[in-house]
């Protein structure tokens, strides 16, 4: 390998500019996992902030599980599969937030959860390539959480991006790879870009138990529904939701740099926040989600010594209308 070749393979990928508004892409940083057996529902329903009643064959929603202290370790999607329920879990964390869930569910005797070695996630840009994915009519598939079952598994619209581009993930449990009637295939930075534009956090290990779900948006995302009573972390996470003590919530920014997740933000020499996800672009700059204090958010901030500007996300964020006291904890 010469010397050039090495420097372009240490090059990090980078997303497209204008991003696509149509396509698809292997989402191979996410696997599915299958959770059976006659304790599923009150398993899940014990370690999730979404109610498993509200999960059903055509409604796959959001949740989080978190540890006693109501910071969160998973982020997921849990979708109904016949009398199955599978969710979906980052490739580089799965094994540890595995081994947490499998703390509980060793009491839930004749339930499973299982890594679907076979299965995997395509992310999907635009309404005609979704269309030709599941062969089948999918005017149903109104709004982020509806499902529709397809002869590969379970196709879900998600949450469309800042742009209004309407976005899909196909979960394929079964199947050869779908037809995606010579849609371009995208890179996965591409996919995560629009994630990121969606206002969609991932956690990695730098964000790993690091936050209250409310702090990265879940609830704007339907992810947490505050009146299924108990599960692990509720109280911390009802205590922030009804006292109104959310200080700090998911913003999006541009950066003038490359910035990793995990750094601080700055205001002045102060730390306001921390930085969750991140994109290159192929122009050189740089979007990224991080946790920001409220009181913080629309002054002059920096990660890693690069300016940030602040970018709109796609929903309202009504707790940031919130006078908070900057001397006050942010949780």
């Amino acid at each position: 390998m010469t010397d050039t070749d090495s420097a372009a393979a240490e090059q990090p990928e980078t997303a497209s500019l204008p991003l696509p508004d149509r396509g698809y892409t292997k989402l191979s940083n996410r696997i599915l996992v299958r959770v059976s057996g006659p304790g599923t529902d009150k398993f899940l329903q014990g370690q999730f902030s979404q109610h498993l009643d509200e999960v059903t064959s055509d409604r796959a929603l959001r949740g989080a599980a978190s540890n006693p202290k109501g910071r969160a370790y998973c982020l997921t999607r849990l979708a109904r599969d016949g009398e199955s329920v599978i969710l979906d879990l980052p490739t580089a964390l799965a094994e540890q937030t595995l081994s947490q869930l499998r703390k509980y569910l060793m009491l839930f005797r004749g339930t499973t959860m299982e890594t679907l070695d076979q299965g995997m996630i395509w992310g999907i840009l635009g309404r005609g390539t979704a269309l030709a994915a599941a062969g089948r009519d999918i005017s149903r598939l109104q709004a982020a959480g509806d499902v529709l079952g397809t002869d590969f598994g379970l196709l879900i619209r998600v949450e469309s991006d800042d742009r209004g581009i309407e976005r899909y993930e196909l979960w394929q449990t079964s199947g050869d790879q779908p037809d995606f009637d010579a849609a371009p295939e995208l890179s996965l930075v591409d996919w995560q870009a629009t994630e990121i534009a969606a206002g969609v956090p991932a956690l990695d290990e730098a964000a790993w138990e690091a936050f209250v779900p409310q702090m990265l948006n879940l609830q704007h995302l339907g992810g947490i529904h505050f009146k299924k009573g108990c599960y692990t972390g509720q109280e911390v996470i009802a205590r922030m939701h009804f006292l109104g003590q959310l200080k700090k919530s998911l913003f999006r920014f541009r950066s003038s740099g490359d910035v990793a997740p995990g750094t601080d933000i700055k205001l002045g020499d102060r730390t306001v926040g921390t930085v969750v996800n991140r994109v290159p672009f192929n122009d050189g700059s740089l979007e990224l989600l991080a946790v920001v204090r409220h009181d913080a958010a629309d002054q002059s901030l920096s990660a890693g010594g690069n300016v940030l500007t602040l970018l709109p996300l796609p929903y309202a964020v009504p707790e940031r209308e919130q006078k908070d006291d900057p001397e006050s904890s942010a949780g």
